[in-house]
């Protein structure tokens, strides 16, 4: 054989098995499985692995150790139907019409994430609560399954009334039953806990739990035994939706999906107690959130410092399928996927471009004249929390007329009423209930609770200006309409449940509502500012 030709055959079997390699790592990929669990008001700090010793959530903590633990992962609005919207869709709640609203009608122009999976071969579904509280509203002429087929009958008898009856595992397994072989899934375990409303002293009676256990009281609740107690069971409902997620894990490794299945634990919006739920400071928007993905995480257990968005969540899970999304039928997406946070081996820092988030909320509950909402607008950054509220005139968490109804009632909101009604101490009230100025500023680093409002500080001046500038421009970049003059479309939206709609109006008529979620003593109906 010549030499010209020995080289031609050796060219040519080099490419046959550059070609043979390529092809077989196109096929050596196969998409992933996606559990997403999702708790119903949990704030950042209190699951295990954070570091917390009086709430136990092995669950959480495993996924944490077998892949990654986000120290800065935050939902632009904390209330539950625009926290899964941003979910859903991957666009922030000022860029989803009506979505950005609690209680809202469901754009048809917004695909969600899950709809597109179900339609490019996985099989859906969900149990316990999906997206809401709304109307889904109809797709392509079809009722709209937003987190896909609902698997929620088979029930058990709860450690409390207040707990769901709802059995997420045994309706998990119902669904790894009837799914397709060969098929990738997707599944939405949403818990309705730590949701209130809780049987109080069942973390102490059902869990053994002590008030002498809790290693911090924020500094904006007072500390006593009501407020301790009301912790304990909040962190009692904690640990139910983690015992659910282990009951998952280990359905998954039963069946040998576990070690391709992309498990992502989190919580829709903070806890639901006063100053947290339904607002905008730390314990509002900064959640927990572990990943794993078998062997796929590199350096398993790393912490990742980066700031993650809800917006993520969407192209990330497009990204793992393999869905382009240009052309999925997803609107354009804010986020960013998160893929390549798996895929490195770096811890902390990996991405200098994930420096800040964006905050926000329109209108949450009823409780204001003509279903007002209470409009901000923020920007974390690792030091600083800048907040700007459109309409200070209105009260933040609801009219006290109608009982403040975005907070929850709780033994917590009750002792905070009843220190300003009883005692005159106005500290607390002021920090959970009272109007708020223009511009808030808080250094986190010094306060991270965010109690010391510093937007009127001379030496803060630049940073606040500096950051409402960044605010601002992103904001229009993103077509806020609160930027353009064009807010109050907020507030025209309907509520989807007719008994909301114009509520302060009729409530204020004297027409008889029982609305469910607060206390019959929150109604301050002759309260003087």
């Amino acid at each position: 054989m010549t030499a010209q030709k020995s080289l031609f055959l050796i060219c040519f079997l080099s490419c046959c098995l550059l070609f043979s390699c390529q092809e077989k790592k196109v096929e050596s990929y196969r998409r992933p499985n996606i559990l997403f669990a999702i708790a119903d008001d949990l704030s950042y700090p209190h699951m295990g692995a954070y570091g917390i010793d009086w709430i136990q959530t092995p669950a959480f903590d495993r996924v944490a150790k077998e892949g990654l633990l986000f120290s800065r992962a935050y939902t632009p609005n904390s209330k539950c139907s625009p926290s899964r919207s941003i979910i859903l869709t991957g666009r922030n709640s000022w860029q989803l019409e009506e979505a950005a609203n609690h209680v809202p009608f469901f754009p048809e122009k917004f695909a969600s994430h899950v709809e597109i999976l179900g339609e490019n071969g996985y099989f859906t579904g969900f149990t316990g609560k999906g997206w809401a509280p709304g109307d889904p509203g109809q797709r392509n002429g079809n009722p709209r399954m937003l987190t896909g087929p609902r698997y929620s009958d088979i029930q058990l008898d709860p450690p409390t009334e207040q707990i769901s009856k709802i059995d997420y595992g045994a309706n998990f397994k119902h669904f790894l039953d009837e799914k397709p072989e060969e098929t990738p899934f997707y599944f939405w375990y949403g818990s309705t806990e730590p949701h209130r409303a809780y049987a109080y002293g069942s973390g102490a009676e059902l869990a053994g739990k002590s008030i002498d256990s809790i290693d911090h009281v924020p500094a904006f609740w007072p500390d006593n035994d009501s407020v301790r107690n009301d912790l304990l069971d909040y962190a009692f409902e904690v640990e139910y939706f983690d015992q659910h997620l282990m009951t998952m894990l280990e359905e998954l490794e039963k069946s040998g999906e576990l070690e391709n299945t992309v498990v992502v634990v989190t919580a829709d919006n903070g806890m639901p107690f006063p100053r947290v739920k339904g607002q905008a400071y730390e314990y509002s928007n900064h959640l927990p959130l572990a990943v794993m993905w078998g062997k796929n995480i590199q350096n398993p257990g790393r912490v990742i410092d980066d700031f993650v968005n809800f917006t993520d969540f969407a192209p990330t899970f497009l990204d793992l399928a393999k869905i382009n999304p240009d052309s999925s039928g997803m609107a354009p997406m804010t986020g960013k996927s998160l893929l390549p946070i798996f895929l490195t081996e770096k811890a902390g820092k990996t991405d200098p471009s994930r420096n800040a988030v964006l905050i926000g909320k329109e209108r949450h509950d009823i409780g204001r004249p003509d279903d007002q909402g209470y409009p901000i607008r923020g920007i974390v950054t690792e030091e600083f929390t800048y907040i700007h509220n459109f309409e200070p005139d209105r009260w933040p968490a609801g009219n006290p007329e109608t009982g403040y109804l975005n907070t929850d009632g709780s033994p917590t909101k009750t002792v905070i009423l009843n220190q300003r009604r009883v005692e005159d101490n106005r500290h607390f009230w002021n920090l959970s209930f009272g109007k708020r100025p223009q511009e808030e500023l808080y250094d986190r680093q010094k306060d991270p609770e965010c109690i010391q409002n510093l937007a009127l500080h001379p030496e803060y001046q630049a940073i606040k200006e500096n950051l409402k500038e960044e605010l601002f421009r992103q904001l229009k970049a993103q077509e806020d309409p609160r930027m353009f003059g064009n807010g109050d479309v907020f507030d025209s939206y309907e509520y989807a449940q007719e008994s909301q709609k114009d509520f302060y109006n009729r409530f204020m008529q004297g027409e008889s509502f029982n609305t469910g979620w607060v206390n019959d003593t929150d109604y301050e109906t002759d309260f003087k500012e």
